[in-house]
């Protein structure tokens, strides 16, 4: 039974990565976790009781910890999702990113390397590293245009320049020190336990609570979506099949404007929880989700447009999205609305709904 260390497996891509493989693989899966705000063992509640699963508290940059964790587990592969993610949070403290994302997964990196170097033959050419980054480290791009694995790196927002050397780090390991390393690039993320700061839970939070829903400067900025179990598929074929030292992006084609995307979530809310029955709603008069939205000033540095080609990885192993995003949106808004009490849980004591990402001064 291949055995796989799951670095972030309590966060929002990680959860939903470790439920795919227990759904898909018979695997057994370690998740080493530091919990922070964004990371919670309610994520994992479906596979807590597989004799399979292990959780493992600890943080990807103490080395001790890193190198304890490595040494027990002896794994077959390491997935990497440990990361600080939020790009609002990153203008407003850049140093958390740095230490998390950079230092982080070099002693990931480091620490694997040291545990490759000694296994026997066999075991070497089959252990892989795989690391989970963000098409955000190509940078604004023009209408018509796609980021291909070549792209040169161009990241504008501290997040992004935090994945940016991370990808370069787990590059140079391969090069330099031989480790067989994998490195993915993803467009936006949505679906089932996203912490409730990123955009589509926060609209559905804030929608349904009556609140103003906050669209950043004209709402014109472009990003593709991609369903979170799609892109966990993606991981796993890239794992599997992957070539060693290979960089795949991985996208959906469902690229949409942010107004856009926001007016789509109000509509599906309209049809499954109506403003009519809504008590915060109702007795203002508000009949329909989308008069909630209100124009807020943009955050610093904002890319205008990401957008991925992605046709190395359907070549090369046959994966392609399968989730619309209409058929995904429509599944997830179902899902926050039934699971407002996950979304409280994980909320409380550390996120309200207020705005980040202005910076000092803005």
């Amino acid at each position: 039974m291949k055995t796989i260390i799951v670095a972030g497996g309590a966060g929002f891509i990680g959860a939903n990565f470790v439920r795919t493989a227990f759904a898909r693989r018979e695997w057994r899966v370690i998740v080493f976790d530091k919990l922070t705000y964004a990371g919670s063992r309610l994520n994992l509640r479906e596979v807590e009781n597989s004799p399979q699963y292990t959780f493992l508290l600890g943080d990807i940059t103490d080395r001790q910890a890193v190198r304890s964790a490595i040494e027990q587990v002896r794994p077959d592969a390491i997935v990497n999702f440990a990361a600080e993610t939020h790009v609002d949070r990153s203008i407003d403290g850049p140093r958390g990113f740095l230490e998390t994302n950079v230092l982080g997964t070099f002693e990931m990196l480091d620490a694997a390397r040291a545990h490759w170097e000694r296994l026997d033959l066999s075991r070497r050419a089959s252990f892989r590293f795989l690391h989970v980054s963000t098409d955000e480290v190509y940078g604004s791009l023009a209408d018509g245009c796609a980021s291909t694995e070549e792209a040169p790196y161009a990241p504008n927002s501290p997040y992004a320049a935090s994945k940016a050397s991370a990808d370069h780090f787990v590059r140079a390991y391969h090069e330099t020190y031989g480790l067989p390393v994998l490195t993915t690039n993803c467009s936006n993320n949505y679906g089932y336990y996203q912490y409730p700061e990123k955009l589509i839970p926060l609209v559905v939070a804030s929608a349904t609570a009556g609140k103003p829903i906050p669209v950043y400067g004209d709402g014109l900025n472009v990003r593709d979506w991609i369903f979170v179990e799609d892109h966990c598929d993606a991981l796993i074929a890239v794992l599997e099949r992957g070539h060693v030292g290979g960089k795949y992006n991985i996208g959906a084609n469902s690229e949409c404007t942010n107004l856009v995307l926001i007016n789509r979530l109000c509509a599906i809310l309209d049809e499954l929880s109506p403003a009519s029955r809504n008590p915060a709603l109702a007795s203002r008069g508000i009949a329909r989700h989308a008069d909630l939205i209100t124009f807020v000033r943009d955050r610093p540095g904002h890319d205008r447009r990401y957008a991925l080609d992605c046709s190395l990885i359907q070549r090369e192993l046959g994966w392609m999205a399968r989730t619309n995003l209409a058929e995904g949106l429509h599944a997830t808004v179902r899902w926050y609305l039934a699971n407002r009490e996950w979304c409280e849980a994980v909320q409380r004591g550390n996120y309200a709904g207020e705005r980040l990402g202005l910076a000092a001064g803005a």
